[in-house]
């Protein structure tokens, strides 16, 4: 069985979007972003094999397509801090609306006018300052917050008037990587026994 190595002609475009680490989502409101996505979704094997020569592994998600690569070493330390944070990211919007997820719209201003209200909101808000500035007030550590998760292709802008935002299909990549988290309660088990 021969594989189909057919490359898609805008490959340098593919590649430039996905070395600098952001998602194609295929619910992006760019139209060239689901062309990409659409590009790859018809090509994935012949890309993958491709980009794999190059030193790439391209991964499909649900929905969204990335780069996945080796890392470096990093310690223990950095990778706990880092999940820190995407656990108080995803804490936050799911607290905002437990339905938030990919294809969720959303106003900056709406979260703000919650969390006013909202005490569980308003301290979620608060302790996301450790990751950026303790000094930030609310409205900068979400303005931050959303310009980060913008550029890494997470969320994008789809009404400039209103400020209206969509959640991308790559949001599932960060609910995947918390619920692969395994917490084991001792109490639960017998003997100490650790479940498989």
């Amino acid at each position: 069985m021969e594989l189909n190595i057919h490359i898609p002609d805008n490959t340098a475009a593919l590649f430039d979007c996905l070395q600098k680490g952001q998602f194609i989502s295929s619910n992006s409101c760019n139209e060239a972003v689901r062309d990409m996505y659409d590009q790859i979704d018809d090509h994935f094997e012949a890309l993958s094999v491709y980009f794999a020569q190059i030193g790439y592994t391209l991964e499909r998600g649900n929905e969204y397509f990335y780069f996945s690569r080796v890392e470096p070493r990093t310690t223990l330390e950095q990778k706990i801090m880092r999940a820190y944070y995407w656990i108080d990211v995803l804490d936050l919007f799911k607290t905002y609306d437990e339905t938030f997820g990919a294809g969720f719209r959303f106003q900056p201003e709406q979260i703000l006018v919650e969390a006013n209200i909202n005490v569980m909101l308003q301290n979620k808000l608060d302790g996301l300052r450790k990751h950026f500035s303790d000094k930030d007030v609310r409205k900068d550590v979400l303005d931050n917050l959303i310009r980060q998760l913008t550029k890494e292709s997470f969320l994008e802008l789809e009404n400039e008037k209103t400020n209206t935002y969509k959640v991308m299909s790559s949001w599932h990549y960060l609910e995947r990587l918390i619920e692969s988290i395994q917490i084991y309660d001792d109490t639960e088990t017998e003997d100490n026994e650790k479940p498989e």
